[in-house]
């Protein structure tokens, strides 16, 4: 069987002798089909797995890319729905307002209504004691006068006169009297119906005015859920970063210390009384969107990104390494890929120094410097300010190195930290 196997290969790989002569002696190498055999098929595996790795980098460098546009169409559509929703809140506070406004009218004019009707009521009940009076007065009056003219007419010897035309200038008094009450009567009745057609329309606004406060309600909810999301995360990256986040919102804020614009608190006259807990809420929301908005540009400034956007390997991080302190982090790359800066800032090295090679030094905000080394071509100046993103040169393998590689460099104050802190932070957020 092995006889057969091995006639097989010598037909496919026939026996082959290398050989290697010096001025002495000739010597020579001799392959057997199975050594060839084998050398091809370790030569295939050794081909493929390369391959299988370098189209795993490439998937992983083209996922990241996508993932971060993602990230920005995604935070661009957040921003959209918070102004949506600003929009939205500023249009049911003025509906409410103006619901307020007439139910403030309309309580107005039932007041006004029912102080009519007091008054109606006053006026009648004051007429049916004149007309009391006027009756008593009338009546003692024609009394008085029958007395006295039955008085006369005895006394001249005549027959008393009839007591049936004096009544009638009585009883025309009293029909004045009592077509005066009727029209006061009526008008009573008409101010009645008024006043509760009044009451009617302000239950109406009073719940239309509850139901624009409980959907105003429910936006600001959704507000303060939205941006607490959104601020939490970027809270969490500073803190991971070693960064204090209050005191990194009061150095941006410091810079940018110009007033007015849409994040300018709200402020309502309260004319002595307690503060609008609505005008307090949106208040809230205002600071957060300024503290997310703060973070955005804190964001820009700090290293939170990676030098590289092409396919890389890490070959060798931050630490102790041969005997002394490696202050950065080592990415491995095709000879020329290009370098970009990792945060805004001003170029204050670029040239040549010694075991860095071609360096090229950044200073941000906060502090912080980012230097990268060992590259070949550099294409920024001194003095030079670049942003997040902006191309500062090629991988190379300048100064001590022992491959093409680049040499990353975060300081703080100075000091050398990790730069994997501020890169894994943002990973973990966007």
């Amino acid at each position: 069987m092995i006889r057969q196997f091995n006639h097989m290969l010598e037909r496919r790989f026939p026996e082959r002798r290398i050989f290697i002569r010096s001025e002495a002696e000739t010597r020579y190498l001799r392959l057997t089909p199975l050594t060839q055999c084998a050398g091809i098929v370790g030569t295939t595996l050794l081909g493929a797995w390369m391959i299988t790795a370098s189209a795993m980098v490439l998937m992983d460098s083209i996922g990241s890319g996508n993932l971060r546009d993602q990230t920005s169409r995604d935070l661009v559509l957040f921003e959209n729905r918070l102004s949506e929703l600003a929009s939205e809140r500023d249009m049911r506070a003025e509906e409410a307002a103006a619901a307020q406004s007439r139910f403030t009218t309309a309580l107005t004019q039932i007041s006004q209504m029912q102080s009519d009707l007091l008054a109606s009521e006053e006026r009648r009940r004051e007429l049916e004691t004149a007309i009391d009076v006027v009756q008593a007065n009338l009546r003692d009056a024609f009394s008085a006068r029958e007395e006295a003219e039955l008085a006369v007419a005895v006394l001249e010897g005549s027959e008393a006169p009839t007591a049936g035309v004096t009544p009638q200038d009585m009883e025309a008094t009293v029909d004045v009297l009592a077509a005066t009450l009727a029209d006061t009567a009526d008008e009573r009745d008409a101010m009645v119906v008024q006043a509760n057609q009044a009451m009617r329309i302000a239950e109406t606004l009073d719940a239309d005015l509850k139901l624009l406060e409980e959907k105003n309600d429910r936006i600001f909810s959704q507000l303060e859920d939205a941006v607490t999301v959104s601020v939490a995360p970027l809270d969490k990256m500073f803190k991971a970063a070693g960064m204090d986040p209050d005191r990194l919102i009061s150095t941006v804020r410091s810079g940018y210390s110009g007033q007015g614009g849409p994040l300018t608190p709200i402020t309502f006259s309260t004319m002595g009384g307690l503060p609008d807990p609505d005008g307090l809420r949106a208040n809230g929301i205002i600071e957060k969107m300024d503290r997310l908005n703060l973070y955005r540009i804190a964001a820009q400034k700090a290293p939170f990104a990676l030098p590289l956007k092409d396919g890389f390997r890490y070959t060798s991080g931050f630490g102790p390494r041969w005997g002394r302190m490696h202050e950065g982090t080592d990415f491995a790359a095709a000879y020329g890929t290009p370098i970009y800066a990792t945060a805004d800032g001003v170029v204050t090295f670029a040239g040549w120094q010694n075991g860095y090679g071609r360096l090229v030094k950044i200073q941000h905000e906060f502090g912080i410097e980012t230097r990268y080394a060992h590259q070949s071509q550099i294409h920024v100046k001194v003095g030079q300010r670049v942003s997040r993103g902006d191309k500062i040169g090629a991988m190379g393998n300048s100064g001590r190195s022992t491959g093409t590689h680049l040499h990353y460099e975060v300081r703080v104050g100075g000091k050398a930290v990790n730069p994997m802190i501020y890169i894994k932070a943002a990973n973990d957020v966007f």
